[in-house]
């Protein structure tokens, strides 16, 4: 089940906005969260606000299901350009230059990843689950040498 949110009328240009996209595009939730935490730049914040924001609403449809279970990944991720605000900067001999403030729309899709019975991410994980129930049932073990290996090696040390 997939959850959407969206941010408008972003004040940063769409172009610095795609860089922050691009980099969690298809990351894992957590992995994401990690990555937009510690990102210097300054579209990173919104975005990490929008993916909580984007958890929260998969969290709403699905009540019954916990995240961390969930295996979530972020599906789709894309800017749009916003309007543009244009301004006049005085310039040189009475004229004007033209600034272009512009604007974006960020839209964000988060959703479940399903792992295919093939795949080697499902083995690993079949083979991780096989392994901790083998752990849970099986005793521990308590290792001892023999006192006919440890004569031997007494008698070694005091020939040498």
């Amino acid at each position: 089940m997939e959850a959407t949110a969206k941010l408008r009328n972003v004040p940063t240009s769409p172009r610095k906005m795609r860089l922050v996209a691009d980099m969690v595009r298809g990351q894992k939730v957590t992995r994401a969260l990690g990555l937009l935490k510690f990102e210097a730049n300054s579209g990173a914040a919104r975005v990490e606000k929008l993916l909580l924001s984007a958890l929260a609403n998969w969290q709403q449809h699905n009540e019954d299901e916990r995240i961390e279970d969930a295996n979530l990944y972020i599906k789709e991720i894309f800017v749009d350009e916003g309007r543009q605000l244009k301004r006049l900067r005085p310039a040189p001999q009475g004229r004007g230059h033209r600034i272009r403030k512009r604007s974006n729309h960020v839209t964000l899709v988060i959703d479940t990843k399903v792992e295919r019975l093939g795949s080697k991410a499902a083995t690993q994980k079949a083979a991780e689950t096989k392994t901790t129930e083998a752990n849970a049932e099986a005793k521990p073990k308590t290792t001892r040498r023999s006192s006919a290996k440890k004569s031997t090696e007494t008698k070694a040390e005091a020939t040498a």
